[in-house]
């Protein structure tokens, strides 16, 4: 009987499951490599899953994460119209909230306000129990982007876009769509964040593990970032959890540094219960309709956060200041009710 020949994805599954003394991070070019192969369908259902549960179970390496978010950028840098705006900030949205509503999505249109545009990306409905941006948008009149070409317009026409990861990468979408399978979050749930699909100067993280921060920004600066931040968020969102100290790691122009934010209000005791998120109220409190003490915290500690990455402020005291009056200033028309 002849031997069968082995197959070509076979070794990136063999570096990382060869034991604890022989196993090893895939190099930056690996991690491409792979990535593209998933992309192209060129793997086996069971590589794939051994590949994405190997990867969750030894921790993903800065070089991985960049080169799986390359292999990503590859094939989306060819699919963008060549006309497409050039949003300033990037901000990936791939956990969905649970708790809180998702203030952040405010912090966002509050820059769109002002003209500054915006690309949010993310995943929807992965993980039951949380409200995902798509959602969010719905019962505030918005429209996710349904392809390259919708997202250009919205970008041109409002500041403002937010592709579904069924849209950026059709394939990614398939994967982080595992978790019920597999019964564990994978890499795909980490990655994509960094994938920064419009090429946008500043991009802003949020994470769920702390001890993850270099993580990130070690895949930044390797992916060539200009201006980044990563932080602990709510919910694992670019959302500055303001009722706690805040540490927030930043890449700037090719230097790393950290900054701890303090808190702004007492972190709430919020019941947990099914429907308890109503994303109408997002739109109330933009109009000034409703009062919402933590989420407005919430929109200005963010967007101060997310200015102070940009550039606009020298200190987290001049970024609060300028946050709070961009807040202030919001075109309220914007999300009629």
């Amino acid at each position: 009987m002849q031997a069968r020949e082995e197959h070509p994805f076979a070794k990136f599954v063999a570096i990382l499951g060869r034991g604890k003394t022989k196993q090893r991070h895939l190099t930056f070019d690996e991690a491409r490599e792979s990535m593209a192969m998933i992309l192209r369908r060129e793997t086996l259902p069971e590589q794939t899953g051994a590949f994405l549960m190997l990867l969750r179970l030894k921790e993903e390496s800065p070089d991985e994460i960049a080169g799986f978010a390359r292999a990503v950028c590859d094939v989306i840098r060819k699919e963008v119209p060549q006309d497409a705006p050039r949003p300033e900030f990037d901000v990936p949205s791939y956990a969905g909230k649970r708790k809180q509503l998702p203030w952040y999505l405010l912090a966002a249109f509050t820059l769109a306000g002002q003209g500054r545009k915006v690309c949010m990306h993310g995943a929807e409905g992965h993980t039951a129990g949380r409200l995902y941006i798509g959602e969010a948008l719905a019962a505030l009149g918005r429209q996710m982007a349904g392809s390259w070409d919708d997202a250009a317009r919205q970008l041109e026409r409002d500041d403002f876009t937010y592709i579904p990861l069924s849209v950026l990468q059709p394939r990614l979408d398939e994967l982080i769509n595992l978790k019920p399978i597999l019964g564990l979050r994978s890499p795909v749930n980490t990655f994509p964040r960094l994938i920064n699909p419009l090429n946008a100067p500043v991009m802003v993280n949020g994470i769920f593990h702390r001890g993850f921060l270099e993580t990130h920004t070690g895949a930044a600066m390797q992916l060539g970032q200009e201006r980044f931040c990563v932080f602990r968020g709510e919910g694992g969102e670019p959302e500055r959890r303001v009722g706690k100290t805040c540490e927030v790691a930043y890449v700037m122009d090719g230097a790393e540094f950290r900054e701890r934010w303090p808190a702004m209000v007492e972190e709430p005791r919020v019941p947990v219960e099914e429907g308890a998120l109503d994303a109408r109220l997002l739109g109330a409190v933009w109009r000034g309709e409703a009062r919402h003490a933590y989420g407005e915290a919430a929109v200005i500690g963010t967007l101060a956060v997310w200015l102070r990455t940009a550039g606009d402020a020298a200190s987290m005291e001049e970024a609060e200041a300028l946050a709070r009056d961009m807040w202030q200033a919001r075109p309220r028309q914007l999300l009629a009710a």
